[in-house]
């Protein structure tokens, strides 16, 4: 019997009618935030921020959101977090120097890394209690690290976060999409079941997260003209980007039957839709690679010959579905009404170009303590002090080396002094660490954020200070193409 509260409930989820969500929050004297939000959640792969409270990494934060990224912060002081960061950024509890608390939760579908951890430097002495002039370089107080020390923070520190990235991220041409091994409620509640019960049908299908992978089940029932099952995602806000991929990957587990998988790049309920069917081995885990130019446009299991090919460039949802029709009345010649059951590992784009995904902050200088042919003279505080300041960047050279030496497709900045200025100056780009001069925090963070989305920036350690023009509009292509990558076993 065809149950109508159930397609109620699939309307309700999916927001395809506002005004029905926002009767039923008033019936249940809920607040109408929700209603008046735009329809979709969040892009779940996540920016994971370290040192997301300091004067580069806050900034870091803002940035990320407003490009539509969604950032889980690292913090140790989560009130100290709540006054700085943007509420939009998930904050986690956690420290670099303790490597228990960089457990598999925190790292739940990382697309990158942002490490803009440091020891704690101040003066000594002096009457500047938000450390402006100290920073601006206007008056010179004798500096000391404070806290932690310089081992243990940009080093230590460094490598356990380094260590703990690598178990999720890929060496690899792919980007996650979603990975259901450390998944979370939130992840759970992207996916919801659209079933034939929205056309009369009476087949019923849900989606669980179980033991490190989700499950598609259910029962499909050719019933009142119906048959088939889906779970399918909310439209994602922003929408995933695949341009410059070749496909998706899935890492499934079935019941020998033939499924779907569907994309989507408009944000209507019942608009145009790009398929692929694959077959499953019963209980046996395989790889189902699905070429973006193979989808078939279709509409309501129909194919349509003028459709346009796929817009990669804006994937608003994805689909799973057991259908007993293939396409254009052709039935699926695998297909069995009754109980089913597809377990979903990850959903993944693959061959697409390598970019950075463990961008560190590091400094310039870093190789110059005890380096032949320096004269102290002429170096900035920090190389001349590295010494009394607990070897700091003896070991901010070891941290690099430990991303070096990870695997990990990484870009390493190192900013000549920090100040607080505006920002929005050229970017001058140097390699072999003999360069001097300032760079505002704003445009360090900037930085960071654009190299997560330049191949050229895969693999290359670079000083940079700004320059003398402004420059808001920058060719961030061009700029980062003239860096050379490191050697491997080289230290630049």
């Amino acid at each position: 019997m065809w149950d109508f509260s159930r397609l109620l409930k699939t309307l309700t989820f999916f927001e395809v009618f506002p005004l029905l969500n926002w009767v039923q929050d008033l019936i249940k004297g809920t607040s109408k935030e929700h209603s008046d939000k735009l329809i979709g959640v969040k892009n779940v792969s996540v920016i994971l921020v370290a040192g997301a409270t300091g004067g580069v990494g806050k900034r870091v934060v803002r940035r990320l959101i407003d490009k539509g990224y969604q950032v889980r912060c690292l913090v140790r002081d989560i009130e100290k977090a709540r006054s700085i960061i943007d509420d939009k950024a998930e904050l986690v509890v956690g420290d670099i120097t303790q490597p228990e608390t960089l457990n598999p939760l925190l790292m739940a579908n990382i697309q990158a890394v942002i490490c803009c951890t440091a020891v704690r430097v101040q003066p000594v002495e002096g009457d500047t209690p938000d450390r402006a002039k100290y920073n601006q370089g206007v008056k010179f107080f004798m500096p000391e690290v404070v806290g932690d020390t310089p081992e243990n923070v940009e080093y230590k520190g460094v490598k356990n976060l380094v260590e703990a990235a690598s178990r999720k991220l890929s060496s690899s041409s792919e980007k996650i999409l979603f990975d259901f091994s450390n998944s979370s409620i939130e992840i759970k509640n992207v996916w919801g079941a659209i079933d034939d019960v929205v056309m009369g049908g009476v087949s019923q299908s849900n989606i669980q997260l179980s033991s490190g992978k989700a499950i598609f089940f259910g029962n499909v029932s050719t019933a009142n003209s119906g048959g088939f099952a889906s779970v399918r995602t909310k439209n994602f806000d922003p929408s995933f980007n695949l341009s410059g991929y070749e496909g998706v990957e899935i890492r499934v587990k079935g019941d020998g039957k033939r499924y779907k998988f569907l994309l989507r790049t408009e944000t209507n309920w019942d608009g145009i839709a790009y398929s692929y069917s694959f077959d499953t081995e019963v209980d046996t885990w395989i790889n189902v690679k699905i070429p973006l130019t193979e989808l078939t446009p279709v509409f309501r299991a129909k194919s349509v010959k003028d459709a346009p090919q796929i817009d990669v460039n804006k994937i608003c949802s994805l689909q799973l579905m057991l259908s007993k029709f293939e396409y254009d009345g052709e039935l699926n010649a695998k297909f069995s009404a009754g109980a089913f059951s597809l377990e979903v590992e990850t959903i993944k784009a693959y061959g697409g170009k390598k970019l950075p995904q463990f961008v560190l902050v590091s400094s310039a200088g870093v190789t110059r303590p005890g380096r032949p042919g320096i004269n102290l003279e002429e170096e900035p505080p920090a190389v001349k002090l590295n010494d009394q300041l607990g070897g700091i960047l003896t070991w901010k050279l070891r941290g690099e080396d430990s991303l070096r030496e990870s695997g990990i497709p990484y870009t390493i900045i190192r900013p000549c002094a920090l100040t607080e200025e505006a920002g929005d100056q050229e970017f001058i780009f140097e390699q072999g660490d003999n360069i001097r001069g300032k760079i505002s925090r704003e445009d360090i963070a900037k930085l960071c954020v654009q190299a997560l989305e330049q191949p050229s920036a895969c693999n290359v350690t670079f000083e940079v200070k700004q320059g003398d023009n402004n420059a808001s509009d920058v060719d961030w292509e061009k700029l980062f193409s003239q860096l050379k990558a490191d050697e491997l076993g080289v230290m630049s």
